[in-house]
């Protein structure tokens, strides 16, 4: 009973943080592409990949990570657990947004160099 109300919890707040998050760097995106790149069509072709990948990567680890949950006995647990997986969820995605940002940084030197 109580790692079912710790999944519920877990799946509807780090799908939400998920969801939100990579609208939000979707939308912001635009302008770094646009400032890295110069060239629109490229811009929103790499927003589009980069936001798929994202969606992908992010909600596999959400599922995958329901399969390694230990049993739940206390509604305490249920609060605890649930507060450090979804606390991962939010380092993963910070570690994620920041290498996209090394990566596209790096890419346009080497663009830019030729």
């Amino acid at each position: 009973m109580f790692n079912i109300v710790s999944y519920l919890l877990f799946l509807s707040i780090s799908s939400y943080i998920t969801i939100d998050v990579g609208r939000r760097c979707y939308q912001a995106g635009k302008a770094y592409l646009k400032y890295l790149l110069h060239d629109e069509n490229l811009c929103l072709t790499i927003n589009r990949v980069l936001l798929g990948g994202y969606y992908l990567l992010n909600l596999g680890y959400i599922a995958a990570s329901l399969s390694t949950w230990t049993k739940i006995n206390t509604m305490q647990e249920v609060i605890g657990i649930t507060a450090v997986r979804i606390g991962s969820i939010l380092l993963i995605l910070c570690a994620l947004h920041y290498v996209n940002i090394f990566i596209l940084y790096f890419l346009r030197k080497k663009i830019t160099l030729k």
